[in-house]
């Protein structure tokens, strides 16, 4: 939640994020972190294998699970010819588009790429409890084993048992290196652990074997799994003698050994990424007062759902689709924004009803709230601009804060308007918001262990809500609920620590005491969530403007301005015709693009074709036009066929008659 009004950090350079929680790597650090320009050179035919895992600086679990993710690759540094491990940040702006490409819709995702990859993949999915450092570990190292002879890394040896009879035949040869074999049952990683973190040491080899043989066993004094068999290079060999048999027993004894040093080995080159201006931005503090609502916060996070969010879904059908629609018809309807804001809701709401189609194709979606159809009047800021939901650091708050402001923004306007709802199929359900945010962060929200709990709060009492007002004080409860939980947390923001809402300077009515407990007046919480999440408490300071600028570069006076502009009737009836024109070319061009990719194969070409035809038509008859649209055409080729008509008539009418006063004429002299 808002700390006090102003607080954090001194205007000033951008603080450097951590890797794996963060951006950039500290001196020496074993992560690697990729980004949009750097990360298909660094997968394209490298010599090592990677996994990678691509988060977003804005999820909670990913930054909680940053620690072990570094631990995880400080304890693999030495398998790091063989297999690398990267993070790359879907949070950041720039990485967007690159996450997009790569198919990522939660986080973190894991995914794990051969080597010597010659053409572009998104990878292959990591399964199982990934969360744990011992399991990604050992899928690590399955995946090096499930690489081809051919594509094998180099530096990586081979990780399969050897056989009894093989190690029997090292026993008469001479070595100038020392060879041990850790026996190990069949189901046991420390053998191939081990083998890799040797694999930068030279003057030794390493082996694993199973324990299926027991007489070999008995033979070399093999009592117990797992074990170490050393052959030094003078000819003498024996069991090591080493109390705890662990990975790290093993591999720590083993690189000490005399004459077992590091191979001087030149580090893998990577792309690096070229400085840009961008990456020395200043990024100043925004003074802001935490009892007032922003618009730039829900404008921003309005941008990141429809843009970033929704971006990992190539495809909405379905439950997705349904969805996103009825989110997109409460937000046309209850969304308390400016004009431009919400005729934007308003048009995607009638565009997605309109097309009968039951699946829609992301960027068709995209197009429209980008405007490419030129629509007037309608706008969506497409940069992020945080006010009450800045963080002390960029990966802290933002996105997350300000999902939650959007809904409780809504739960209260359904509350204040019950009847702005009606005929949209979703009137008189007192759950309705509450729902499709359930729905919403089930199919669409990136931290799946979010959702989980989120899901988990839903399924525990949300079916109790019976009024809006409920619903109201429901979501109220669960975000304190959230606060509670990740009071302390790596995420929490040292500047806005996670504290019940809201507070006593806040809504000193809304605490009381009841035999000596602290305790809600739900009463007075009510009334001040109706307050706080009025139209009439947000605050437009700091909203970009359809021309580019900022509120805060003309200052205040604005706000009077916008705040007029809301929910005011948009434009002429010759707009509305354009506008009307131009969401029906939208939904052909929708039309045209599922047919040409999931029609018949014989049909693509000739659709492809056709719907090349009808773009040149559009774009032809708006030259020829000078702007106007097809109806505007239309009307113009009716007025002439009536004129030309009409002329017709009054020719032949004036003929006519021009005949009977000549024949009347020319009898009357006779």
């Amino acid at each position: 939640r808002a700390g006090a009004a102003g607080a954090g950090p001194a205007p000033g350079r951008r603080p450097p994020k951590m890797a794996a929680g963060s951006g950039r790597p500290l001196a020496g650090d074993p992560l690697t972190v990729l980004t949009a320009g750097t990360v298909r050179r660094a997968l394209l035919n490298s010599s090592a294998a990677w996994v990678v895992q691509f988060y977003s600086s804005s999820c909670g679990h990913c930054i909680a699970f940053a620690p072990t993710w570094r631990a995880l690759a400080g304890d693999v540094k030495d398998w790091e010819s063989a297999i690398r491990i990267g993070v790359l940040d879907c949070g950041e702006e720039e990485n967007y588009e690159t996450c997009k490409e790569y198919g990522i819709h939660y986080y973190p995702t894991f995914r794990y790429f051969k080597a010597f990859t010659k053409q572009f993949t998104t990878g292959e999915n990591s399964k199982g409890a990934d969360r744990e450092l011992q399991t990604v570990r050992q899928m690590m190292i399955d995946f090096l084993q499930n690489h081809s002879q051919e594509s094998r890394p180099p530096a990586c040896p081979s990780l399969d048992p050897v056989l009894s009879s093989d190690i029997t035949a090292l026993f008469d040869k001479n070595s100038d290196h020392y060879t041990a074999i850790v026996v190990e049952s069949n189901n046991s990683y420390v053998g191939r652990e081990v083998i890799l973190d040797l694999i930068q040491y030279e003057n030794i080899v390493v082996k694993r074997a199973l324990n299926s043989d027991k007489p070999f066993l008995e033979k070399l004094g093999i009592t117990s799994v797992p074990s170490c068999y050393l052959m030094h290079p003078n000819g003498s060999r024996g069991l090591i003698n080493i109390v705890k048999p662990l990975r790290s027993s093993f591999s720590s004894y083993l690189k000490s050994l005399p004459g077992v040093r590091k191979k001087l080995l030149l580090p893998l080159e990577l792309p690096v990424k070229e400085n840009k201006e961008e990456s020395t931005e200043i990024k100043q503090w925004k003074e802001f007062d935490k009892s007032k609502l922003y618009m730039a916060d829900l404008e921003s996070g309005l941008h990141y759902l429809l843009r970033v969010e929704l971006a990992t879904h190539k495809m909405l059908e379905g439950a997705e689709l349904k969805t996103f629609k009825d989110f997109v018809t409460i937000a046309a309807k209850l969304f308390p924004g400016r004009q431009p804001v919400v005729k934007l809701l308003e048009t995607l709401q009638e565009w997605l009803v309109s097309l009968p189609l039951d699946k829609i194709p992301y960027d068709a979606i995209l197009d429209l709230v980008n405007n490419k159809m030129r629509i007037s009047g309608i706008f969506l800021t497409k940069r992020i601009e945080w006010v009450g939901c800045q963080g002390s650091r960029p990966e802290l708050r933002g996105y997350t804060c300000s999902l939650w402001k959007l809904f409780h923004t809504l739960t209260v306007q359904a509350a204040l308007r019950p009847k702005a709802l009606i005929n949209t199929g979703l009137e008189d359900n007192p759950q309705i918001v509450l729902q499709i945010m359930r729905r919403y962060i089930h199919h669409f929200f990136g931290c799946k262990a979010c959702a989980q709990h989120f899901e988990e709060m839903a399924k525990e009492s949300m079916d109790s809500v019976k009024t809006l007002d409920k619903a109201v004080l429901w979501l109220w409860e669960k975000h304190n609920v959230v606060n509670n939980r990740l009071a302390g947390d790596l995420t929490e923001d040292p500047k806005f620590p996670k504290v019940q809402w809201p507070t006593p300077d806040l809504c000193p009515a809304c605490h009381e005491e009841i035999k000596g407990l602290h305790s809600w007046n739900e009463d007075q919480v009510l009334q001040f969530m109706k307050y706080h999440y009025n139209s009439e408490n947000i605050l437009y300071k700091y909203t970009e403007s359809q021309t580019g600028s900022s509120e805060s570069e003309v200052g205040d006076t604005r706000e009077v301005k916008d705040k007029n502009l809301l929910k005011k009737p948009s434009g002429n009836r010759e707009n509305n015709i354009l506008d009307q024109e131009n969401i029906r070319d939208s939904e052909s061009k929708v039309l045209d693009k599922l047919i040409g990719n999931h029609g018949p194969v014989k049909d693509r070409g000739k659709n492809a074709v056709e719907s090349v035809n009808r773009e040149e038509s559009r774009q032809s008859v708006s030259f020829l036009g000078i702007g106007f649209s097809n109806i505007d055409m239309s009307l113009c080729v009716v007025l002439y066929v009536a004129s030309s008509l009409f002329l017709m008539i009054m020719y032949f009418f004036f003929r006519m008659r021009s005949k009977r006063w000549k024949v009347k004429h020319y009898r009357s002299s006779v």
